[in-house]
């Protein structure tokens, strides 16, 4: 039996999502990356190719609190991309998983942004 390469897989479901999803300045693509020790999420606006906002377990405001890659810190990512989207006067975003499937990480993050005021 053939082995799956898992990273292969998951860049082609981002792809596959990715035709359907694109960022505009009034409503920009909430991305999300995952690498074994962190995450990384961004507001990005494709029409002008322009990241907007960025935050990441590795931003001095949330590196202190979080060890590791696990819930708690996806939670605070998404708390803080949420307030600086805010501080942006951005409301609306569209949610890009990245082809990773949503739960743990990536649904912690997505319902913090919700509940810092972000509508996706």
């Amino acid at each position: 039996m053939a082995r799956v390469d898992r990273r292969a897989e998951r860049r082609k479901r981002h792809l596959r999502v990715r035709k359907r999803v694109t960022g505009t300045a009034e409503r920009p693509r909430l991305c999300v990356r995952k690498s074994l020790r962190h995450v990384y999420a961004q507001l990005v606006d494709d029409q002008a190719g322009r990241v907007l906002v960025t935050a990441s377990t590795l931003d001095p405001a949330v590196r202190g609190d979080v060890h590791g890659r696990n819930v708690d810190a996806a939670g605070k990512v998404g708390a803080l991309i949420a307030a600086r989207a805010a501080e942006k006067g951005i409301e609306h975003a569209v949610f890009d998983r990245g082809g990773y499937p949503y739960h743990g990480v990536v649904a912690a993050l997505a319902d913090a942004c919700r509940e810092g005021g972000l509508r996706f």
